[in-house]
């Protein structure tokens, strides 16, 4: 008998369920330090009329982690990235599951009892010598921690999906028609001829002051904001209940005696917490500094100078913090940058001259059909040309002429014709599949669209904070 339940616990569908059984005893009491008093409310997410449960978050990340392999557990414990990474994918997932089953119910599916027997029926680890085993199947659930009816819930659920997502899913066939006209626009050459005028090749004289305030009035240099802020972290382990508790009473006495009047400094000092005093630094260019998230950059620009932010708990601990000074974005002075502008009035003096010279190089063009300097090439959507000059080649009718900027240039350019491309059959193939895959794709992404607006998705804040807390 000893035996036989090893050989039953070896089964892969009992390694997971045994597996998930040791995750939920460290759920529950998670779940206890998380909740509190506030017990009645444990909803995550509201999905339509439907909702996502802490309970049902928990119990499928603990699923996916017991799939995971070792070196896949630790890194989510040890890599704030990957843990957010999987809890993101778990959240998706059972949104995404919540509306298909609103979907079903609108739409008055029903899945039978006799439907879920035949599905557990058919598990192969529920199964002896190719038959259902009652006492397998009891031994498994058992030892996971399941009752037959939240194993039968769990089948539902996913039957449900199934029906309802089952036909967006199937295979899509592309007409050969659609094939053929995508593959000619992808390998189709085009015969171009194309005359560069470089601005460099005009040569300009230094500017008066006037010039160069004239061209400043039309390109003035602004300064960001910048401000200077500093802050009080209380260190803790927060995903450990009584660091966190710990911490959150300390920053609690950090906060009363900065409100009492007693700065930053002497207030870490006395406490034993981290005090910082950052470089002034703009919203686009912020210090590399861990504790400083978007939620921590987003609370220090909503604050105005001497102003303090409320408790902010992130990973590393509870933070507060203060805008010392806050410089203004301003124009910078004429005088201050005259030198430097003298550089970038030059280069758009010689834009000028170069647009003029390749405009009178193109009315000679539409004249007379010559072009002077001109490169004759055939080129495809890759290669041939400057970049500048394919995008232009590709996107005009054949036979029509124009003028395309580029970064140090501008181009006359005329297209002359178009030649379609051989049959390459590996190709037609491999771009048939192509199709049949993006149209899978977008097929699935505007039914996802349909149920997200049937059904909005809503984060109960209280709650989600509580969790995920940053």
């Amino acid at each position: 008998m000893l035996e036989y339940l090893r050989n039953a616990a070896e089964k892969p569908l009992a390694k997971f369920l045994i597996a998930l059984l040791a995750f939920s005893f460290v759920g529950w009491g998670v779940a206890e330090w998380i909740f509190g008093n506030v017990a009645g409310d444990n909803t995550l997410i509201y999905v339509g009329n439907g909702e996502i449960t802490y309970q049902q978050f928990s119990m499928e990340r603990n699923r996916e982690m017991a799939a995971m392999s070792r070196e896949e557990q630790r890194a989510v414990y040890t890599d704030p990235i990957v843990a957010d990474q999987l809890a993101t994918r778990v959240l998706t997932n059972l949104t995404t599951q919540r509306m298909a089953e609103n979907r079903a119910d609108d739409l008055g599916f029903v899945v039978s009892d006799a439907r879920i027997a035949r599905e557990i029926r058919a598990f192969p680890e529920f199964q002896e010598n190719g038959q259902f085993s009652a006492y397998l199947f009891d031994y498994v659930l058992n030892n996971s921690g399941y009752t037959e009816s939240q194993f039968a819930a769990i089948l539902r659920s996913q039957v449900l999906r199934s029906m309802v997502l089952g036909a967006v899913a199937a295979p899509v066939n592309v007409p050969a028609f659609a094939t053929r006209a995508m593959y000619n626009a992808r390998y189709a050459t085009r015969d171009i001829e194309y005359a560069t005028v470089k601005y460099n090749e005009f040569k300009v004289e230094n500017p008066s002051d006037d010039d160069l305030r004239a061209f400043y009035a039309q390109n003035p240099r602004t300064v960001p904001e910048f401000r200077t802020v500093s802050y009080v972290l209380v260190p803790a382990d927060m995903s450990k209940p009584d660091e966190y508790d710990a911490a959150y009473e300390t920053a609690i006495k950090v906060e009363d005696d900065i409100i009492a009047g007693e700065t930053f400094a002497d207030v870490a000092k006395k406490h034993k917490a981290k005090y910082v005093s950052l470089k002034p630094f703009s919203a686009d260019k912020r210090p590399v500094d861990e504790v400083l998230t978007d939620k921590v950059i987003a609370s220090m620009f909503d604050m105005d100078e001497g102003m303090e932010s409320e408790m902010i708990e992130t990973k590393k601990g509870f933070v507060i913090a203060r805008v010392d000074k806050i410089a203004p974005a301003h124009t910078q002075e004429f005088e201050s940058v005259k030198k430097d502008l003298v550089a970038d009035w030059k280069r758009d003096e010689q834009k000028k001259k170069a647009y003029v010279r390749a405009n009178e190089m193109l009315v000679d063009l539409n004249k007379d059909g010559k072009l002077t300097g001109k490169k004759s090439v055939n080129v495809s959507r890759t290669s041939g040309a400057p970049v500048d000059v394919l995008n232009a080649a590709f996107n005009s009718p054949v036979e029509t002429n124009s003028i395309v900027p580029g970064a140090d240039a501008f181009y006359v350019l005329r297209v002359v014709g178009e030649k379609m491309p051989a049959v390459d059959t590996k190709k037609m193939e491999a771009l048939s599949k192509e199709l049949k895959t993006a149209s899978e794709r977008v097929l699935m992404d505007d039914y996802n669209s349909f149920l997200i607006r049937e059904y909005p998705v809503r984060i109960n804040e209280k709650v989600y904070k509580r969790v995920f807390a940053k």
